[in-house]
């Protein structure tokens, strides 16, 4: 799976710099760089009076720290109501212009927003858009100076996300709008978990994986379209966490092959899906648990000493690299943990280790690697802004701090940053991308600081001043307090593919008490908000939410806590 680049991309980037993206060309496309802007403008639902519509921008001109896209309409149409935009309209000219939490808008960066409108007569799609005054293309226009669509089947894009709008799971969104205030979010594209053999099918009636693609055909129409897969099946999966124990043991990875992963790949390479970007997330929380949780670490756990004898976790992960790669259209990430787990010395540079070695594994190799996620279905914060980890209080470094512990990271953005520069250094694609999880790392509402803590000591600057407000960052089951992240959008920083939301907002993360299950999952004591801790998390209390529901399945309470202290806020 490698990336190749011409010799005008290439050029591109180096005119990019600092920024890290460019705007992604295919052999054949002279002059793509002349284009600065291409709009994609989708009618979703029309109903003869009224209409919704879902509009991209791609910006491939220099990056812009606030936007402004205008058209205007031929006919009568009139914008009732938006979102992600705030939109204006005076006569038949509408200007749509950037939300404080996307005003940043990176070369080669897209951002996407919709609205409701009204109409009598005919409803045609504009004839021209410009940004900030740039004439933009009309993407499948047919213009003369159109490029070449970066999606055709076979041709691999730098970052899939970038110009393409997100699958929607209609299971979990209607989910999502059935809770009071829910509508907000329910049109945001979130994971699609595999968690079992029989979620290739579909489980107790549900959508199987051909669903979920032949839905994301049809809210595909004529654009380009992301949909997101979660791999997470490994024998003797996540063996330091009982609340997410998968179906097969230790030693099932031949029932791994040939029942869950060979089936998958026949259907990703189903040529009826070619014209899809295919995000496989690759078994999440597995292999930093081979650096973490083994001998002789205080954290050791049995299960996880097996795992490591074994070698049934890299086993697995190479084999899924190896197949589903294979399609010219999929594009595979690896998990890569968080930085509360692997942001310290002597855990950081083993696992990228530890990653290179899966990914060389049954016939993989780094080239079937687009890139690796962080922070999947956790709670780190995105960017804690009141303090750095180069900051000291009287003398003390803020790594000194009870809640940094001599970490090299306090958030997410600047782990991922650094994990892509150390997978680089050791032989993963110089090109590799990034995916952060934002969709529950917001920590807003009214216990998000404005400021900097007290100096009175190192602990009070940073317990005042962070915005992640967990008792540890080793504490993950349905934490009380979290919010919604930020939304999903492509090229949001150097380095960074795109920001997600791949664990569904609103899906346990592990029953709060022990509960009968067909699913293979127990109880973890971390989903128990008594539970006094252990030594992954310093012996802290769990943070846990009570009355949980086994994990993966909906747990209403959660959503409203997450809608509550959403960041940015929800409107």
């Amino acid at each position: 799976m490698s990336r190749s680049r011409t010799a005008l991309l290439a050029a591109l980037a180096l005119v990019a710099g600092a920024s890290g993206a460019a705007y992604a060309v295919v052999p054949g496309d002279v002059g793509t760089a002349a284009v600065p802007c291409t709009v994609d403008y989708k009618v979703q639902n029309d109903w003869g009076s009224g209409f919704t519509a879902a509009v991209t921008v791609t910006n491939n001109s220099a990056a812009k720290s606030g936007w402004s896209l205008k058209w205007s309409y031929a006919g009568n149409q009139k914008v009732t109501s938006g979102w992600n935009a705030k939109l204006s309209q005076s006569g038949t000219a509408v200007t749509a212009a950037n939300e404080s939490y996307n005003a940043a808008l990176s070369t080669g960066g897209s951002v996407s927003f919709g609205f409701q409108g009204t109409y009598s007569g005919s409803n045609a799609i504009p004839a021209t858009f410009t940004l900030d005054g740039a004439t933009c293309n009309v993407d499948g226009g047919g213009g003369p100076t159109d490029p070449p669509d970066p999606g055709t089947p076979g041709t691999r894009v730098d970052n899939p996300y970038a110009g393409a709008k997100g699958y929607v799971n209609p299971e979990w969104s209607a989910k999502a709008a059935a809770e009071p205030g829910g509508s907000r979010i329910a049109n945001q594209p979130t994971g699609v978990w595999l968690d079992r053999i029989a979620a290739i099918n579909g489980v107790n009636g549900g959508m199987g994986l051909r669903d979920h693609l032949d839905e994301a055909l049809r809210q595909k129409g004529s654009g380009e379209l992301y949909i997101q897969l979660v791999i997470y099946n490994l024998p003797g999966r996540d063996c330091a966490a009982l609340a997410s124990n998968g179906e097969l043991g230790p030693t099932e990875i031949d029932k791994y092959k040939t029942q869950y992963i060979d089936p998958i790949a026949a259907i990703l390479a189903d040529s009826k899906y070619s014209s899809l970007r295919i995000v496989p997330v690759i078994e999440i929380d597995s292999l930093p648990n081979l650096v973490t949780n083994v001998s002789p670490r205080a954290t050791a756990t049995p299960n996880c000493d097996v795992m490591k004898a074994n070698g049934n976790y890299q086993k697995g992960v190479g084999y899924a690299l190896n197949k589903l790669g294979d399609a010219p259209n999929v594009y595979n990430y690896i998990d890569a943990g968080h930085h509360g787990w692997l942001g310290w010395d002597d855990n950081f540079g083993p696992s990228a280790e530890m990653f290179k070695t899966a990914a060389t594994t049954e016939g993989a190799t780094v080239n079937d690697v687009h890139g690796f996620i962080v922070n999947t279905a956790n709670y780190s914060a995105l960017k804690e802004e009141n303090f750095t980890i180069n900051d000291s209080v009287n003398g003390t470094s803020v790594r000194q701090s009870k809640w940094v512990d001599w970490n090299r990271y306090t958030d997410e953005l600047s782990y991922a940053q650094a994990m892509r520069q150390k997978l680089v250094s050791i032989g993963f694609d110089s090109n590799l991308g990034m995916l952060i999880d934002t969709s529950r790392n917001g920590w807003g509402g009214s216990a998000r600081p404005t400021g900097p803590g007290a100096t009175t000591n190192v602990d009070t600057y940073v317990d005042g001043g962070r915005y992640d407000r967990r008792l540890n960052t080793g504490n993950w089951c349905n934490q009380s307090g979290a919010g919604l992240g930020e939304r999903p959008r492509a090229n949001p920083a150097a380095g960074i593919d795109a920001y997600v939301w791949m664990k569904p907002p609103g899906e346990s993360d592990g029953a709060s008490k022990a509960i009968d299950n067909d699913e293979g999952k127990g109880f973890d004591r971390m989903c128990d908000p008594t539970y006094t801790g252990n030594p992954r998390n310093n012996n802290n209390l769990s943070g846990a939410l009570p009355n949980a529901p086994l994990s993966g399945h909906w747990f209403s309470a959660q959503f409203q806590e997450l809608m509550k202290n959403a960041y940015p806020p929800l409107s």
